[in-house]
């Protein structure tokens, strides 16, 4: 039975935890090659590690995505060893905490120039490659944040609903091409990150998961496979009539209670 990635070559960025660790274990597993691309090159090379150790195939990369002279040539050196890019899965991505007033300007800069400037950099040196070979899927990672309005999050959210703007106005321009872009919107998942801020935030975790919880529909948390699972779905040729869309991996927070 073929797998559903078999011969396709994916570029994740943030891939060295998390969401992006997750998602490239994943990929390797259905017959990807994966290019594990990190600002933290020992992460990058601890997840090559256990996708090879499980009869996978990956490759590490460092790359700071708001770098633009970095972005190109992990682009060009993927495609020179690779000879193309399949899936661009722009995941790396950094929080901000704080309302209008508590966001200092550098902190808003910051969030803003990782968040989007990012994904607009690492698109921009991937694109012309992929409009070469005629084909490609590029998944952006928004937030269901973009959808709702979240107490001290003005950095975060500004981000994040840029991130889902462009992934359509890029689609747009990009469908002629044969190149699909789309955006994954999760809610809040378990991620070491989340569980760091957790600890940082409140005296007890277990007062922040229990308020995690209450805007949800679900008691369940949130996991890093839960969202690989759906950036699968956008990196397969099973999504291939998915244009512009938004895709929402949240436990409900955008419905009602």
């Amino acid at each position: 039975m073929s797998r559903r990635l078999e011969g396709k070559v994916c570029l994740i960025t943030g891939a060295g935890s998390g969401i992006g660790q997750a998602s490239a274990k994943l990929f390797a597993s259905e017959g990807a090659h994966v290019v594990v691309a990190d600002v933290d090159g020992r992460a990058a090379r601890s997840t090559v590690t256990a996708i090879r150790k499980a009869g996978g195939s990956g490759s590490a990369e460092h790359v700071d995505v708001t770098d633009e002279a970095g972005t190109v040539a992990v682009a060009n050196r993927v495609v020179k060893r690779h000879k193309r890019i399949d899936v661009l899965f722009n995941n790396a991505g950094i929080a901000g905490v704080g309302d209008v007033v508590e966001t200092d300007p550098e902190l808003f800069d910051r969030v803003m120039r990782v968040n989007v400037r990012g994904v607009y950099l690492m698109a921009r040196a991937v694109v012309p490659h992929m409009i070469r070979q005629r084909s490609g899927s590029i998944i952006n990672m928004s937030s269901s944040i973009a959808e709702i309005g979240l107490a001290r999050r003005v950095s975060y959210a500004a981000s994040k609903g840029a991130v889902l703007a462009m992934t359509r106005s890029m689609q747009v321009d990009l469908a002629q091409h044969g190149i699909r872009v789309n955006a994954l919107l999760p809610g809040t998942i378990l991620t070491p990150f989340v569980e760091r801020y957790l600890k940082e935030a409140y005296a007890d975790p277990e007062e922040g998961l229990a308020s995690i919880r209450k805007r949800q529909l679900t008691s369940e948390l949130g996991r890093p496979e839960d969202v690989a699972s759906a950036a699968l779905y956008l990196a397969s040729d099973e999504s291939r009539f998915v244009m512009a869309s938004g895709l929402i991996i949240d436990g409900g927070v955008t419905g009602t209670k």
